[in-house]
């Protein structure tokens, strides 16, 4: 999907670790159809991955973000574009939310690290 492509460059144009995607389509409860998930090593790194997931995908696809929330204290950062919603974590929270796992049955694909 060409809006998940730009995301997953947006989130390696700023150093994201361990970026995966969920392919959730075949679900039949799903909040969304993809999730793509992130993490940076601090709340500077969250906030400046996600902000260049919103610069990034507008500046490409012309699309802007449904929702952004989380930008207070940059634990968990979440953009939402109606059919892909992206986590930007910071490892300790991605741990203890462990997204991929409440979402197993999606089809999951780790991305390599640059």
């Amino acid at each position: 999907m060409k809006l998940t492509d730009k995301i997953v460059e947006a989130i390696q144009n700023k150093k994201g670790q361990n970026i995966t995607v969920i392919d959730m389509r075949k679900l039949d409860v799903k909040p969304c159809d993809w999730f793509v998930i992130a993490e940076g090593g601090s709340n500077v790194q969250v906030t400046a991955i996600a902000d260049e997931v919103e610069d990034y995908v507008r500046k490409e696809l012309k699309e802007k973000p449904l929702a952004y929330v989380g930008r207070d204290n940059a634990q968990w950062i979440a953009v939402d574009y109606g059919d892909v919603i992206v986590h930007i974590f910071q490892r300790e929270a991605r741990e203890f939310y462990d997204i991929e796992s409440l979402w197993a049955d999606g089809k999951q694909t780790m991305i390599d690290n640059n």
